[in-house]
């Protein structure tokens, strides 16, 4: 299942570091996020490799140079569908506290 692969690329703290390096500045090459990190290529290239098999992480080579950008849909359809419908509920109290103690 696809959600199953999202949260398992953002359970370690690797990876959702490299999707922070992404936001901050997307479209990085491996060296300019290995330089970052401090960590061999061979390890930044598996941990990407779990981020684009999510679909979190895409690539596209422009020359010899392969960029790599952040996806935001699939963290989008977690935040709508575990933390949007707790939000709503949270805020509907509010709303409703908020009536009752200024006696609306």
């Amino acid at each position: 299942m696809h959600i199953d692969k999202v949260f398992k690329a953002l359970g370690d703290p690797t990876r959702r570091k490299l999707l922070d390096l992404l936001c901050e500045k997307n479209g990085q090459t491996l060296g300019a996020l290995c330089e970052t990190l401090d960590m061999t290529r061979q390890s930044a290239t598996q941990h990407l490799g779990i981020l684009e098999d999510a679909n979190l992480v895409s690539s596209v080579r422009r020359g010899r140079e392969k960029l790599h950008f952040i996806n935001p849909v699939p963290l989008h359809e977690v935040y709508e569908r575990w933390v949007r419908k707790f939000e709503r509920q949270r805020l509907s109290l509010l709303h409703d506290l908020k009536i009752e103690l200024e006696g609306e």
